[in-house]
């Protein structure tokens, strides 16, 4: 049975190696976000700072990650609600629905359930070939676009969970 649990500081560079990976794709489509190109002390803070979650296979496998930052914190989401910015999903099992489930369960389990929000945002580039296509598809709304001034524009979305 996988299993969902909170990142600890111990697991920085199991998901520093995860990430890099992960967002290969990300750079080669020259999109800059900090998350591409994050070192171990990114990644511990990312941990330390924000709410930061891992999926883990029943072998204790790293498949995913994924962190909120939130509206009260010192990077808050353009929308007063939890924001969803460093999503990371091992390519080995990129297509098996691990994504899926794990957005499904912060979503549901953390911003709904625990967190008592009523909505959750994300943003994404929009010259990405497919992610705003897919969060369109998972019910996320796009609110605003900006220029990233880094040669893509910058997509906001919120989905509203209440």
């Amino acid at each position: 049975m996988e299993k969902f649990r909170s990142a600890e500081v111990s697991d920085a560079k199991i998901l520093l190696d995860l990430t890099q990976r992960a967002y290969r794709p990300i750079r080669e489509l020259g999109i800059t976000f900090d998350t591409a190109y994050a070192d171990l002390d990114f990644v511990k803070k990312n941990i330390k700072d924000n709410l930061c979650f891992i999926l883990e296979s029943e072998e204790g496998e790293v498949l995913g990650t994924i962190s909120l930052r939130m509206p009260w914190g010192d990077h808050p989401g353009p929308f007063g609600v939890p924001h969803i910015w460093w999503f990371a999903v091992d390519p080995l099992v990129g297509g098996s629905g691990v994504g899926s489930k794990l957005l499904k369960w912060c979503e549901e389990s953390v911003v709904r359930d625990l967190l008592k929000s009523p909505a959750v945002s994300l943003g994404t580039a929009d010259n990405h070939p497919w992610l705003v296509q897919m969060y369109e598809q998972r019910g996320y709304r796009i609110l605003s676009r900006r220029d990233s001034g880094k040669g893509y524009g910058i997509v906001s979305m919120k989905k509203e969970l209440l």
